[in-house]
């Protein structure tokens, strides 16, 4: 295969960290939810497609411009909640949810990312966030920019910092000048069709769909179920 890409981009919420499991799953037991923490990882990706699709019933150009009650009803749903505790189980959900719960790493992207760092591609984090990520990402040894206990990469650019959100495109413009390559030669790879896929394509991007267990099949997007796909899209 053809070396497509010089350099990736990467969302960080869904891609590196998820919402905390052991946090999650005690809020659901009582409701007859799983305590499982592979399963409750999957929930995180049912929300993300359960919110999508809201959004775009709404007619909205963001995620974050509507509640996001579908995520939560979608992942406890996703974790075996009854669908007449469902509602119920959503609301004591939004009682622990912070941009601080987004702190379990995905130790499989990390490796991921690792390999890719060894291949000397060139690599950055966009997310969406609320002036947190970054520290975030270096307390769960997943990357900073430089060196330390994760994978170092060039820049992590935080909505909250930077002032502006996906799926504008603006929020690309620093990242992209630190990749330092033409814009088709960068990938971005996110988890949210709305604001990752869509914010790729304002920004001129190549956008690649993180989607580990299909729950956004038939989507009009190039789609990974692991970031050890990316190998074969940045190595000849």
């Amino acid at each position: 295969m053809t070396k497509r890409f010089d350099a990736l981009l990467f969302d960080a919420g869904g891609v590196f960290v998820v919402p905390d499991p052991l946090t999650t799953g005690m809020v659901l037991e009582p409701f007859g939810g799983t305590t499982s923490l592979g399963a409750l990882v999957r929930c995180h990706y049912a929300g993300m497609a359960a919110i999508d699709a809201a959004t775009a019933s709404q007619a909205a150009d963001s995620i974050e411009r509507i509640s996001w009650s579908s995520y939560r009803e979608a992942y406890a749903r996703e974790a075996g909640v009854p669908e007449e505790k469902v509602a119920e189980a959503a609301v004591a959900l939004l009682k622990v949810f912070s941009a601080f719960l987004w702190r379990f790493p995905l130790h499989e992207s990390v490796a991921g990312l690792w390999r890719l760092h060894l291949l000397g591609i060139r690599i950055g984090i966009v997310s969406n966030a609320s002036g947190q990520i970054e520290r975030t990402l270096a307390n769960e040894n997943v990357c900073q920019v430089g060196e330390g206990s994760g994978v170092p990469v060039l820049i992590v650019t935080d909505s909250h910092v930077v002032g502006v959100a996906k799926p504008e495109p603006e929020i690309f413009d620093e990242a992209i000048r630190v990749m330092n390559v033409p814009r088709e030669r960068i990938a971005y790879i996110g988890d949210s069709y709305i604001n990752d896929v869509g914010g790729a394509r304002n920004a001129g991007l190549s956008p690649i769909l993180l989607d580990p267990y299909g729950f956004h099949d038939g989507a009009d997007c190039e789609r990974i179920k692991s970031l050890h796909d990316l190998i074969d899209f940045v190595s000849q």
